[in-house]
């Protein structure tokens, strides 16, 4: 059994509610640490198991008994399922995954000097059909990005809470000003002035407290939120199915990327603008209380601020649509380019991406220009009106000082008031420019985000652990998205556990399709595709995945050590594990005998190993997963005839007790198959015993399907 107390934990609270789970369900695309689930990532596992996980960092006599079991986080990042605890007799009865998840009983004493001061409380969700659940999630948690936002709002609570009082305290400087020109200077009372300073003094200290608090409110609510919005999106694309796929990689990076756009909009001086913008009327109405007819600058000016700033709004829309859709493009250019680099250079086509790259180059940059001069023209607009604001109220204060309706110090208060007013006026103002762009962002991260998933919500997953290696197609047709052809047609195959399967025929015949659906990459268009007699959709897909070891034709490798690729999507590796895949694939001709041969670096999609090592190194991981299952696509096209016989020798071995599929248009690698199956044209021509079927293309017996 896996090491990994809180994931052992988690597995039986969800087969106790009904809904068992294997580890690799549960885990999957999780970014586990050293192999193990992390209590910050419990709630996203439980939810794969249709539970609902809270941490709660709580005393041991404080645990609410109603909500048994619960799980308890122990020391040594240790966990236990705790069933009954009773304060009054100090008794307590856990399960603990050292001990097979036995029912042990312990005292008050033993469970509080291993706990860990967390509890995680599970319970199961409402059980929905996926259509329902999918709507019950839409209205419960909201737009992904906008609910976790509002999972702040106690924190925005509080800078609200700030921002009133730092708003409040504007008015201090203000009406200390005015009380020293009126009282202070005409009575000459420096008792008074001292006893006005001090009072001020500590307003202006506690008003920079509370913006420093305010600063740092924000920034938290800020960081949390990115943090949970980055995952969720990288969740989103990772468990994307691949029929709903964008075209185009680079425009699926493109829209990643406009998440920072989004990220930058609704930063701190978002923030603090939104939160500040209502507090115009405060000081608005001090202004009327002083003098008013001194507001009515204040008010033309602020109208005249928006009215502009609005009147633009059509334009940067339109620009900011264009930019985004043009910057996604040049994106998809740069991608594609450097994937392609040694073939480009090959065929000196470097000057075609070259000048593609710079007519992207200049039209991003003739829009953001354009962009950049209508923002700088709202921003200088903003400056114009507040001097004018400033200027017109001095004119107007001047004559109302003269007839008598005010005092100097009142015309000094009000204009300081006048600046304080528009100031988030300007500010929103300014942020109106930059919204069509964010706006733009979300957009198109928002079609990133509603991609369907291979883990639907409310999807019912049959937790079957152990696959024989049974497959059954049955009446299967698929067409890839986009195109007319069906890339299979009506296939019905049957493949017995322990079969050894050779599947052979033209290129486009739907080989490559076959194993994608055996897979779970790809869902049939029409039919289903059974795994010992279980619809493949009612299994969960990591469970199928890790019952399949695969070899495509179409070798990726990651930038990393040998080790890394053999073991990639593995967290626990025994050395006979390794030892074996070595001996299968001939991996010791790459690795050999020195010690940091697992150390060697590939580069690039293995861009340091000729063909025949990507194609060795990528059998050792296909073999190191040990599953019944064994899918080869041309697992020798790129190896010479000596290598290929050791290959031969050693699958014939290891594939005894497994299911053999294998791909291939050398005849030579037939004498690991008992029998071969021939297509064209996404049909099944023949299917039989291997020596009868090559008779029958030798004899002319098998005809080309029908176009």
């Amino acid at each position: 059994m896996h090491d990994d107390s809180l994931c052992q934990c988690l597995q039986w609270l969800a087969q106790a509610s009904g809904n068992r789970r294997t580890r690799a369900a549960l885990t999957e695309g999780l970014p586990l640490r050293g192999g193990q689930l992390t209590p910050s990532l419990l709630p996203r596992a439980a939810e794969r198991a249709g539970m609902r996980a809270r941490l709660v960092r709580q005393p041991l006599a404080r645990l609410n008994g109603r909500w048994l079991p619960c799980i308890l986080l122990l020391q040594g990042n240790r966990a236990c399922v705790l069933e009954y605890l009773d304060s009054s007799t100090g008794e307590a009865r856990v399960r603990v995954p050292e001990l097979g998840m036995e029912v042990q009983t312990l005292t008050w004493d033993e469970l509080q000097d291993d706990y860990a001061g967390v509890v995680a409380y599970c319970r199961p969700l409402l059980q929905l059909g996926e259509v329902a659940a999918e709507e019950a999630a839409s209205s419960d948690s909201g737009h992904w990005f906008w609910s976790v936002i509002r999972g702040n709002r106690r924190i925005y609570r509080d800078v609200l809470l700030a921002s009133l009082c730092v708003n409040l305290f504007a008015l201090a400087l203000p009406l200390f000003v005015m009380n020293v020109y009126d009282r202070v200077v005409p009575n000459q009372t420096t008792s008074t002035l001292w006893v006005l300073a001090a009072g001020v003094g500590i307003v202006i200290v506690a008003d920079l407290v509370l913006r420093m608090l305010r600063g740092w409110f924000i920034e938290l609510a800020a960081g949390r939120a990115d943090n949970r919005l980055s995952a969720r999106l990288m969740e989103r694309v990772l468990g994307m199915r691949l029929e709903h796929m964008p075209t185009s990689i680079g425009a699926l990076a493109g829209s990643i990327q406009g998440f920072e756009s989004v990220r930058a909009f609704c930063g701190s001086m978002v923030v603090t603008a939104l939160i500040d913008l209502p507090f115009f009327l405060l000081f608005l109405l001090i202004i009327l209380i002083i003098a008013p007819l001194m507001a009515v600058p204040v008010v033309v000016g602020a109208l005249l601020l928006l009215l502009y700033a609005l009147s633009v709004q059509q334009q940067m829309r339109r620009l900011a649509d264009v930019s985004g859709q043009a910057s996604a493009q040049r994106t998809a250019g740069v991608i594609e380019s450097l994937s392609c680099l040694p073939l480009l250079k090959s065929l000196n086509a470097t000057g075609r991406m070259q000048r593609q790259w710079e007519q992207a180059t200049r039209f991003l940059s003739g829009t953001g220009s354009r962009q950049r001069l209508l923002g700088t023209s709202v921003s200088m607009g903003a400056a114009w009106v507040q001097q004018t604001v400033a200027v017109s109220m001095i004119i107007i204060g001047v004559y109302l000082v003269i007839d008598g309706q005010m005092s100097q110090g009142a015309l000094i208060a009000a204009y300081m008031l006048s600046s304080r007013a528009m100031a988030p006026v300007s500010q929103t103002a300014a942020l109106l420019t930059q919204y069509h762009q964010a706006a733009s962002a979300l957009n198109m991260l928002d079609e990133v985000m509603e991609t369907p998933q291979e883990r639907s919500p409310g999807q019912q997953s049959i937790s079957h652990e152990g696959l024989r290696g049974e497959i059954e197609f049955s009446n299967v047709s698929f067409t890839y998205p986009g195109e007319e052809r069906a890339a299979l047609n009506g296939i019905s195959l049957r493949i017995k556990a322990g079969e050894k399967i050779g599947i052979i025929g033209a290129a486009g015949s739907g080989k490559s399709t076959l194993e994608k659906l055996i897979l779970g990459l790809y869902r049939p268009t029409q039919g289903s595709v059974l795994l010992d007699g279980l619809n493949q959709t009612q299994l969960d897909p990591a469970e199928v995945r890790r019952s399949i070891g695969y070899l495509p034709q179409d070798l990726q490798l990651i930038n990393g050590s040998v080790y890394d690729n053999v073991t990639l999507g593995m967290d626990d590796v025994e050395p006979h594990q390794l030892q074996q895949a070595v001996r299968v694939s001939g991996l010791d001709t790459l690795i050999g005998p020195e010690a940091d041969g697992w150390s060697r670096q590939v580069g690039e999609q293995g861009l340091s190993l000729s063909g025949g090592q990507r194609q060795t190194l990528a059998l050792a991981r296909a073999v190191l997963m040990d599953a019944p299952v064994l899918l080869l696509d041309e697992p020798a096209s790129a190896m010479d005839s000596m290598m290929e016989q050791h290959i031969c020798r050693q699958l014939k071995e290891h594939c005894q007790d497994k299911t053999l599929l294998l791909i291939t248009h050398r005849t030579s690698l037939l004498q690991l198959v008992d029998r071969l199956v021939v297509m064209d044209k996404g049909k099944i021509l023949a299917d039989g015993p291997k020596q009868t079927v090559l008779d029958a293309l030798a004899q002319g017996r098998v005809k080309r399907a029908a176009a």
